[in-house]
Order: C-alpha cells, then structure tokens, then sequence
C-alpha cells in the first residue's frame, strides 16, 4: 500500500462494532467515510473521529445507489471498503424492493455498493473489500432459485440471516476471483459474538442477546471490532485473497457451499440481475 492518506469506507458505522472500529481506524493518514442508517448517532460518530459521514437505508436499493455516487464523487480512490452493515430480521418482512430484508440488507446491498464503487477500489494502487460474515454461514443454504425465501422455511428468521452470511463469504470469493487483475482483493470475516445491539430488528435474536446466557458466550464490542481493524489496518494483501477468517484466524468454519463454484458464479449473477447492474 502506498504511504499516502488511504481511504477507508465502513458501513454500519453508527452502532456497534463498526462504530468502535472506525474510532479505531480514525486518524491523519487516513480520509475516513463512513456510513451508517441514523443520522443522529452517525453524526456522534463523525465528530468523534472527523470522518465524512453518509447516511443510507439499505432496505432501499435506490439510496445504495445514491449513497455510491456520493461517496464517488467525494474520493478519487479507495483502498479499503468494509461491508460492516447487516443485521437479523423478523421472519415474514419484505423491504421497499420486495426482497427478504436478510438478503437485500446484508447481500445485495453491499454486492451492488461494492460494483458501484469498483471503478474508485480500481484507481487505487491496490485495494481490499472486507465483508463482514458470521459462524452463522454454517447455518445457511443457497438455493438460487429461491434466494428471497418464497417457498423455504425460516426458522423465525434464522436460515436467511446464516444464508445472507455465507452469500458474504461466496461474494468476497466472487471478488477473488474477477477483480484480482484490478488489484482489487477481498476477504470475510467473523468478528465474533460480540455484545452488541445486533438483533434488535428481530425478536428472537434480541431474546438470545439480551438472555442471561448470552453474557457467558459473547464477547465485548471492543473485541468484536479488533478483527475488523487488523484487516483494515493490513489492507489489500494479496494472502488473505479469498480467505474467510473466524476472528484473527483465517480459514474459519465454513458451510460447505461456501466453494461450490456453480454457487460462486450463480449468485454474482443473479445478484448483478437483481441489482441492475448486469
């Protein structure tokens, strides 16, 4: 990486682990923009760092394309795009796209965001995409033909939120794969059960967050973010090309779909359809 200012582009900047980590990645060598769905706490975050800040709905696909021009005509160049946003919904939801929020929240918003924003990762001398996953991918199943769960089971919001997180895992591979002649790399990441205000959009997350239980498994906000940050701070080398971490480590636990290269090519596709950017 050059040693230049870089920049640095987080969503899901306003609450959680991407609010402590763009704490963590704010200072003078770095343009920080970040992006977050509340105005009001994301503006608490932007004057604690002095970073830029955007806000953006993702359950609109419209404001992801808003949101990419703005940030294409405020920087010249990218060197790291983290896809911090996402979250677990109720079962049952459409958003304002008519999707499965799970799938346009935590997939196809930041796959069409991440297209939108190749030509600024490009312009940099070598880029990252770091996409944030889960251990919940091992829960998750791809079924191309019913990727906004139509026809399948839930279980109460469960399956598509594990199956949004290995579509994280089989994007960053996408990545991987088309855009390394661009010196554009990608990983994914497992941050960890942090405890966070994840869940607050479903009920039953929000009950296993906030049970008893929860506070002898989870982890801290602080240490939830540190894998978030390590990555950024080591930006686009071309080792972690690919790879899925489980917190510092990589080649987590992963679903078995998370190769099978029809899924890889399915899904890039069907999302670039979707998104309109095919």
């Amino acid at each position: 990486m050059a040693s230049e200012k870089r920049t640095i582009v987080l969503t899901g900047a306003s609450d959680g682990i991407g609010a402590i980590a763009a704490r963590a990645l704010a200072g003078p060598s770095t343009d920080l923009i970040l992006v977050g769905r509340s105005p009001q706490k994301l503006e608490k975050i932007t004057a604690d760092t002095g970073a830029t800040g955007f806000t953006a709905d993702f359950s609109r696909l419209s404001e992801v394309r808003d949101l990419a021009a703005q940030i294409s005509e405020r920087v010249a160049s990218i060197d790291v795009l983290m896809n911090n946003a996402g979250g677990m919904f109720p079962p049952g939801q459409r958003t304002a796209d008519g999707h499965e929020p799970c799938f346009q929240i935590n997939h196809l918003a930041p796959f069409l965001l991440t297209n939108l924003l190749r030509d600024r990762l490009a312009a940099a001398d070598s880029s990252l995409v770091l996409n944030t996953a889960s251990v919940g991918n091992l829960f998750g199943r791809v079924d191309l033909d019913d990727l906004d769960f139509e026809r399948r089971p839930t279980l109460g919001g469960a399956i598509p939120y594990g199956t949004s997180k290995l579509e994280n895992i089989l994007f960053t591979r996408g990545i991987a794969q088309r855009w390394t002649g661009d010196k554009i790399y990608s990983a994914a990441v497992h941050p960890g059960p942090a405890a966070t205000s994840f869940g607050r959009d479903s009920r039953m997350a929000g009950l296993l967050y906030r049970s008893p239980v929860a506070r002898l498994v989870t982890i801290t906000p602080e240490q939830g973010a540190a894998p978030l940050v390590a990555l950024a701070e080591r930006g686009p080398d071309p080792e972690v090309n690919g790879v899925y971490f489980s917190r510092h480590k990589p080649n987590g636990h992963e679903n078995p779909q998370a190769h099978d290269q029809r899924l890889i090519d399915g899904l890039w596709e069907k999302s670039a359809e979707l998104t309109g950017i095919a």
